[in-house]
Protein backbone atom coordinates (compact mmCIF):
# COMPACT_ATOMS: atom_id res chain seq x y z
CA UNK A 1 0.00 0.00 0.00
CA UNK A 2 3.04 2.47 0.77
CA UNK A 3 4.70 1.65 -2.34
CA UNK A 4 1.16 2.07 -4.83
CA UNK A 5 0.59 5.60 -2.21
CA UNK A 6 3.89 6.72 -2.68
CA UNK A 7 4.08 5.80 -6.64
CA UNK A 8 1.06 8.25 -7.24
CA UNK A 9 3.06 11.38 -6.25
CA UNK A 10 5.96 13.22 -8.35
CA UNK A 11 5.56 10.90 -11.33
CA UNK A 12 6.98 13.08 -13.66
CA UNK A 13 10.80 12.56 -11.53
CA UNK A 14 11.33 9.52 -13.29
CA UNK A 15 14.66 9.00 -10.95
CA UNK A 16 13.03 10.19 -7.86
CA UNK A 17 13.41 7.35 -5.27
CA UNK A 18 10.56 7.05 -3.12
CA UNK A 19 8.52 4.15 -0.73
CA UNK A 20 9.23 2.28 2.45
CA UNK A 21 11.79 3.83 4.68
CA UNK A 22 11.05 1.63 7.69
CA UNK A 23 9.28 -1.77 6.80
CA UNK A 24 5.78 -2.14 8.82
CA UNK A 25 6.07 -3.82 11.94
CA UNK A 26 3.04 -5.22 14.46
CA UNK A 27 4.63 -5.80 17.54
CA UNK A 28 2.08 -7.41 20.20
CA UNK A 29 2.15 -7.13 23.81
CA UNK A 30 5.48 -7.58 25.21
CA UNK A 31 7.39 -7.88 22.18
CA UNK A 32 9.00 -4.10 22.05
CA UNK A 33 9.98 -3.45 18.20
CA UNK A 34 10.25 -5.05 15.03
CA UNK A 35 8.51 -7.76 14.64
CA UNK A 36 8.00 -7.97 10.70
CA UNK A 37 6.85 -11.79 9.57
CA UNK A 38 7.74 -13.44 6.61
CA UNK A 39 5.07 -14.68 4.07
CA UNK A 40 6.36 -17.98 4.90
CA UNK A 41 5.83 -17.48 9.18
CA UNK A 42 3.37 -18.90 10.98
CA UNK A 43 0.67 -16.92 11.13
CA UNK A 44 0.04 -14.79 14.14
CA UNK A 45 -3.78 -14.79 15.04
CA UNK A 46 -4.74 -11.23 16.91
CA UNK A 47 -6.83 -11.94 20.41
CA UNK A 48 -9.05 -9.08 22.35
CA UNK A 49 -7.28 -7.43 24.26
CA UNK A 50 -4.10 -7.50 22.76
CA UNK A 51 -1.93 -4.63 22.88
CA UNK A 52 -0.79 -3.89 18.88
CA UNK A 53 2.03 -1.40 18.30
CA UNK A 54 2.27 -0.84 14.68
CA UNK A 55 5.38 1.24 13.41
CA UNK A 56 5.97 2.37 9.46
CA UNK A 57 8.36 4.89 7.72
CA UNK A 58 7.51 6.80 4.32
CA UNK A 59 9.81 8.81 2.14
CA UNK A 60 10.02 10.63 -0.61
CA UNK A 61 13.44 11.27 -2.30
CA UNK A 62 14.83 10.65 0.64
CA UNK A 63 12.91 12.40 3.26
CA UNK A 64 12.00 10.69 6.04
CA UNK A 65 8.17 10.37 8.05
CA UNK A 66 7.70 7.65 10.35
CA UNK A 67 4.58 7.39 12.78
CA UNK A 68 3.92 4.26 15.43
CA UNK A 69 0.87 4.15 17.61
CA UNK A 70 -0.34 1.50 19.81
CA UNK A 71 -4.41 0.35 20.67
CA UNK A 72 -5.97 -2.10 22.05
CA UNK A 73 -8.13 -5.02 19.79
CA UNK A 74 -11.23 -4.35 20.05
CA UNK A 75 -10.97 -2.00 22.73
CA UNK A 76 -14.57 0.58 22.90
CA UNK A 77 -15.69 3.40 24.54
CA UNK A 78 -18.52 1.48 25.74
CA UNK A 79 -15.77 -0.69 27.33
CA UNK A 80 -12.89 1.54 28.50
CA UNK A 81 -9.43 0.12 28.96
CA UNK A 82 -7.99 -0.19 32.64
CA UNK A 83 -5.34 -1.90 34.61
CA UNK A 84 -2.15 -2.14 33.57
CA UNK A 85 -2.13 -1.78 29.74
CA UNK A 86 -4.14 1.64 30.36
CA UNK A 87 -1.23 3.00 32.42
CA UNK A 88 1.30 2.27 29.93
CA UNK A 89 -0.40 3.00 26.90
CA UNK A 90 -1.44 6.48 28.57
CA UNK A 91 2.19 6.81 30.12
CA UNK A 92 3.98 6.18 26.44
CA UNK A 93 1.28 8.63 25.14
CA UNK A 94 1.85 11.44 27.66
CA UNK A 95 5.52 11.13 27.18
CA UNK A 96 5.34 11.56 23.09
CA UNK A 97 3.40 14.59 23.88
CA UNK A 98 5.71 15.57 26.71
CA UNK A 99 8.61 15.58 23.69
CA UNK A 100 6.41 17.57 21.14
CA UNK A 101 6.83 20.76 23.73
CA UNK A 102 10.38 19.71 25.06
CA UNK A 103 12.16 19.37 21.38
CA UNK A 104 12.59 22.56 20.13
CA UNK A 105 15.38 24.99 19.33
CA UNK A 106 17.74 25.90 21.99
CA UNK A 107 15.87 22.57 24.61
CA UNK A 108 19.00 19.97 25.50
CA UNK A 109 18.29 16.13 24.75
CA UNK A 110 18.51 15.21 28.18
CA UNK A 111 15.51 17.32 28.90
CA UNK A 112 13.43 15.08 27.12
CA UNK A 113 15.23 11.84 28.21
CA UNK A 114 14.59 13.31 31.93
CA UNK A 115 10.74 14.25 31.41
CA UNK A 116 9.72 10.43 30.09
CA UNK A 117 11.65 9.31 33.50
CA UNK A 118 9.16 11.33 35.36
CA UNK A 119 6.08 10.65 33.74
CA UNK A 120 6.63 7.03 33.30
CA UNK A 121 7.35 6.78 36.78
CA UNK A 122 3.92 8.47 37.95
CA UNK A 123 2.05 5.64 35.70
CA UNK A 124 4.28 3.14 37.80
CA UNK A 125 5.61 2.20 34.26
CA UNK A 126 9.25 2.32 32.72
CA UNK A 127 10.81 3.17 29.39
CA UNK A 128 12.39 0.85 27.51
CA UNK A 129 16.11 1.10 28.23
CA UNK A 130 18.88 2.67 25.51
CA UNK A 131 15.77 3.39 23.19
CA UNK A 132 17.04 5.99 20.31
CA UNK A 133 14.86 9.00 18.84
CA UNK A 134 16.95 9.83 16.45
CA UNK A 135 17.67 13.16 14.06
CA UNK A 136 16.46 12.75 10.54
CA UNK A 137 18.07 13.95 7.09
CA UNK A 138 18.01 12.95 3.61
CA UNK A 139 18.50 9.63 2.66
CA UNK A 140 19.46 9.08 6.37
CA UNK A 141 16.96 7.89 9.42
CA UNK A 142 19.91 7.53 12.24
CA UNK A 143 20.98 10.45 12.39
CA UNK A 144 23.99 11.91 14.78
CA UNK A 145 22.06 14.12 17.38
CA UNK A 146 19.98 11.33 19.26
CA UNK A 147 17.63 11.38 22.80
CA UNK A 148 17.87 8.20 25.02
CA UNK A 149 15.49 6.38 26.68
CA UNK A 150 16.06 5.40 30.24
CA UNK A 151 19.98 5.01 30.27
CA UNK A 152 22.38 2.73 32.34
CA UNK A 153 25.32 5.08 34.38
CA UNK A 154 27.27 4.11 31.20
CA UNK A 155 25.05 4.52 28.62
CA UNK A 156 24.86 7.82 30.40
CA UNK A 157 28.65 9.28 30.11
CA UNK A 158 28.89 7.39 26.48
CA UNK A 159 25.64 9.19 25.04
CA UNK A 160 26.81 12.70 23.50
CA UNK A 161 24.19 15.27 25.12
CA UNK A 162 23.12 17.92 22.32
CA UNK A 163 21.16 21.00 21.96
CA UNK A 164 18.02 20.43 19.15
CA UNK A 165 18.54 23.71 16.72
CA UNK A 166 16.54 25.40 14.16
CA UNK A 167 15.54 23.40 10.73
CA UNK A 168 16.64 19.88 11.71
CA UNK A 169 14.31 16.99 12.38
CA UNK A 170 13.51 14.13 14.62
CA UNK A 171 11.83 11.00 14.91
CA UNK A 172 10.60 11.08 18.39
CA UNK A 173 10.01 6.87 19.63
CA UNK A 174 8.41 6.59 22.31
CA UNK A 175 8.82 2.78 24.14
CA UNK A 176 7.37 2.07 27.79
CA UNK A 177 6.93 -0.95 29.42
CA UNK A 178 4.63 -2.50 32.46
CA UNK A 179 8.00 -3.90 33.66
CA UNK A 180 12.03 -3.38 34.39
CA UNK A 181 12.15 -1.75 30.65
CA UNK A 182 14.86 -4.61 29.47
CA UNK A 183 14.35 -5.01 25.91
CA UNK A 184 16.27 -8.73 24.89
CA UNK A 185 16.69 -10.36 21.83
CA UNK A 186 14.84 -13.62 22.32
CA UNK A 187 15.77 -15.67 19.22
CA UNK A 188 13.05 -14.72 16.71
CA UNK A 189 14.06 -14.71 13.25
CA UNK A 190 15.56 -11.09 12.26
CA UNK A 191 13.81 -9.51 9.22
CA UNK A 192 14.60 -5.97 8.68
CA UNK A 193 17.93 -5.13 8.29
CA UNK A 194 19.83 -1.80 6.49
CA UNK A 195 22.82 -1.79 4.42
CA UNK A 196 25.83 0.26 6.70
CA UNK A 197 27.56 2.71 3.20
CA UNK A 198 30.51 2.54 5.94
CA UNK A 199 31.36 -1.43 5.49
CA UNK A 200 33.41 -3.07 2.69
CA UNK A 201 33.71 -6.48 2.20
CA UNK A 202 34.33 -8.86 -0.80
CA UNK A 203 31.25 -11.39 -0.58
CA UNK A 204 32.35 -14.87 -1.86
CA UNK A 205 29.15 -16.28 -2.66
CA UNK A 206 27.08 -15.76 -5.47
CA UNK A 207 23.65 -15.78 -4.13
CA UNK A 208 24.95 -13.28 -1.15
CA UNK A 209 26.63 -10.76 -4.16
CA UNK A 210 23.17 -10.79 -5.91
CA UNK A 211 20.91 -10.27 -2.58
CA UNK A 212 23.06 -7.14 -1.41
CA UNK A 213 23.51 -6.24 -5.09
CA UNK A 214 19.34 -6.01 -5.39
CA UNK A 215 19.66 -4.25 -1.88
CA UNK A 216 21.82 -1.31 -3.11
CA UNK A 217 19.91 -0.84 -6.05
CA UNK A 218 16.60 -1.25 -4.50
CA UNK A 219 16.85 0.30 -1.15
CA UNK A 220 19.88 2.74 -1.14
CA UNK A 221 21.00 3.24 2.85
CA UNK A 222 17.20 2.26 3.84
CA UNK A 223 15.83 -0.12 6.11
CA UNK A 224 14.31 -3.03 4.32
CA UNK A 225 12.78 -6.70 4.86
CA UNK A 226 13.12 -9.62 3.44
CA UNK A 227 9.53 -9.69 2.81
CA UNK A 228 10.17 -7.67 0.18
CA UNK A 229 12.22 -10.32 -2.13
CA UNK A 230 10.67 -12.40 -4.68
CA UNK A 231 12.60 -15.00 -4.00
CA UNK A 232 12.38 -15.62 -0.25
CA UNK A 233 14.84 -18.49 0.48
CA UNK A 234 17.23 -16.75 -2.06
CA UNK A 235 16.74 -13.76 0.35
CA UNK A 236 17.56 -15.66 3.88
CA UNK A 237 20.25 -17.53 2.42
CA UNK A 238 22.03 -14.03 1.14
CA UNK A 239 21.70 -12.05 3.90
CA UNK A 240 23.60 -14.13 6.37
CA UNK A 241 26.93 -13.30 4.96
CA UNK A 242 25.96 -10.04 4.25
CA UNK A 243 25.21 -9.67 7.61
CA UNK A 244 27.95 -11.65 9.51
CA UNK A 245 30.54 -9.00 7.56
CA UNK A 246 28.74 -5.77 8.59
CA UNK A 247 27.16 -5.05 5.22
CA UNK A 248 23.89 -4.72 6.64
CA UNK A 249 22.62 -3.79 10.40
CA UNK A 250 20.29 -5.74 11.46
CA UNK A 251 17.08 -4.63 13.04
CA UNK A 252 16.66 -7.52 15.96
CA UNK A 253 13.43 -8.22 17.13
CA UNK A 254 13.26 -7.44 21.13
CA UNK A 255 11.25 -8.82 24.09
CA UNK A 256 10.75 -7.37 27.67
CA UNK A 257 9.56 -10.18 30.29
CA UNK A 258 6.63 -12.43 29.60
CA UNK A 259 3.29 -11.18 31.54
CA UNK A 260 4.49 -7.21 30.59
CA UNK A 261 3.36 -4.81 28.21
CA UNK A 262 4.69 -2.24 25.93
CA UNK A 263 3.25 0.59 24.43
CA UNK A 264 4.84 3.20 21.38
CA UNK A 265 3.97 6.03 20.62
CA UNK A 266 6.35 7.56 17.22
CA UNK A 267 5.97 11.20 15.70
CA UNK A 268 7.88 12.93 13.32
CA UNK A 269 8.93 16.52 14.29
CA UNK A 270 10.29 19.54 12.16
CA UNK A 271 11.73 22.28 14.27
CA UNK A 272 10.83 25.72 12.85
CA UNK A 273 11.88 28.51 13.77
CA UNK A 274 8.68 29.69 16.22
CA UNK A 275 8.60 26.30 17.12
CA UNK A 276 8.07 22.23 16.46
CA UNK A 277 6.13 21.16 14.20
CA UNK A 278 4.86 17.38 14.00
CA UNK A 279 4.30 16.05 10.64
CA UNK A 280 3.40 12.61 11.43
CA UNK A 281 0.57 11.18 14.13
CA UNK A 282 -1.13 7.92 14.94
CA UNK A 283 -5.12 7.78 15.94
CA UNK A 284 -5.38 8.00 19.62
CA UNK A 285 -8.73 8.73 21.42
CA UNK A 286 -7.93 9.21 25.40
CA UNK A 287 -11.27 8.91 26.39
CA UNK A 288 -10.85 4.68 26.19
CA UNK A 289 -7.68 4.75 28.46
CA UNK A 290 -8.59 4.99 32.22
CA UNK A 291 -5.86 4.57 34.52
CA UNK A 292 -5.77 5.45 37.89
CA UNK A 293 -2.50 7.08 37.77
CA UNK A 294 -1.57 10.67 36.81
CA UNK A 295 2.00 12.73 35.80
CA UNK A 296 2.96 13.63 39.35
CA UNK A 297 5.18 16.97 37.90
CA UNK A 298 3.18 20.05 37.38
CA UNK A 299 5.33 21.20 35.13
CA UNK A 300 4.76 18.06 32.40
CA UNK A 301 1.18 17.80 32.93
CA UNK A 302 -1.03 18.33 30.08
CA UNK A 303 -4.62 17.68 29.06
CA UNK A 304 -4.47 14.79 26.26
CA UNK A 305 -8.26 15.04 25.35
CA UNK A 306 -7.51 18.64 23.79
CA UNK A 307 -4.35 17.48 22.43
CA UNK A 308 -5.19 14.42 20.55
CA UNK A 309 -8.07 17.02 19.32
CA UNK A 310 -5.68 18.72 17.56
CA UNK A 311 -3.24 16.22 15.72
CA UNK A 312 -4.31 15.93 12.62
CA UNK A 313 -5.23 18.95 12.67
CA UNK A 314 -1.79 19.81 13.14
CA UNK A 315 -0.27 17.80 11.09
CA UNK A 316 -2.52 18.81 8.03
CA UNK A 317 -2.16 22.62 8.76
CA UNK A 318 1.24 23.13 9.76
CA UNK A 319 0.26 24.48 13.17
CA UNK A 320 2.81 24.35 15.02
CA UNK A 321 2.93 23.71 18.82
CA UNK A 322 3.47 26.64 20.16
CA UNK A 323 0.96 28.29 18.35
CA UNK A 324 -1.39 24.82 19.14
CA UNK A 325 -0.67 26.14 22.91
CA UNK A 326 -1.07 29.77 22.31
CA UNK A 327 -5.02 28.71 20.66
CA UNK A 328 -5.21 26.92 23.71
Amino acid sequence: MIMEETGKIFKKEKEMKKGIAFPTSISVNNCVCHFSPLKSDQDYILKDGDLVKIDLGVHVDGFIANVAHSFLVDAAKETPVTGRKADVVKAAHLCAEAALRLVKPGNQNTQVTDAWNKIAHSFNCTPIEGMLSHQLKQHVIDGEKTIIQNPTDQQKKDHEKAEFEVHEVYAIDVLVSTGEGKAKDAGQRTTIYKRDPSKQYGLKMKTSRAFFSEVERRFDTMPFTLRAFEDEKKARMGVVECAKHELLQPFNVLYEKEGEFVAQFKFTVLLMPNGPMRITCGPFEPERYKSEFEVQDAELKVSPRKRASKNAENATTGETAEENEAGD
